[in-house]
């Protein structure tokens, strides 16, 4: 028996420490995580004033909450310190999902390669609203010209969970690839992340 034996509401509770007038830290753990469907992700995804709506949430639990998320987050970030070889988009969704899954607006980060494949760096190179994020090919390259990379992986998400790329989308990555044509840095890669999920321009062969 131990921490791995209890449900997600009550290592919550754990958490929580206390309840409210009519129920217990328990109750208030199953009551978030019903609001959350019963997914983590989604949870994560919470501020503290969505948190606070909650009777017998107050600022302190609802930032416990957020920092535990967050170390969850990071901690499966740390797994990746000695970055492997990328030998699909798999691996590559591997490296960025906990940085883009759980975001409520968008983000674009570009993942940069040495000749073997092997992700040397990444780098946020624009953050923008709900709807959409511009990337610079100028920040982008400059970028892999300073980590000497040979190849790149782009990598963005979509808040709404629908992994389709827009037509934007396929016109930014088309101009990106040959930006790196002439610097002959390849783009290997365009990832869509929606929550769990993606959208690979390689796999699709759209590039």
């Amino acid at each position: 028996m131990g921490a791995a034996s209890l449900t997600d509401s009550e290592l919550l509770a754990i958490l929580l420490r206390s309840g409210y007038k009519d129920g217990s830290a328990v109750d208030l753990a199953r009551k978030l995580m019903e609001a959350a469907d019963h997914k983590l992700s989604r949870l994560s995804t919470m501020g503290v004033k969505e948190l606070k709506q909650f009777k017998g949430m107050g600022e302190a639990k609802a930032l416990t909450v957020m920092a535990a998320m967050e170390l969850g987050r990071r901690r499966r970030l740390a797994g990746y310190e000695e970055f492997p070889a990328i030998s699909g988009s798999s691996d590559a969704f591997d490296l960025i999902a906990p940085v883009l899954e759980d975001l409520s607006h968008e983000e674009f980060w570009v993942l940069f390669l040495n000749r073997a494949n092997r992700m040397i760096a990444k780098a946020s190179v624009s953050r923008g609203g709900v709807s959409g994020t511009v990337a610079d090919p100028k920040i982008i390259f400059k970028l892999a010209l300073e980590h000497l990379a040979c190849g790149v992986i782009l990598c963005h998400n979509h808040p709404s969970g629908n992994v389709k790329p827009s037509n934007a989308d396929k016109i930014l990555t088309e101009k990106l690839k040959a930006a790196g044509h002439f610097l002959e840095i390849q783009v290997l890669d365009h990832l869509i992340i929606g929550g769990h999920a993606y959208f690979s321009f390689a796999d699709e062969g759209l590039l």
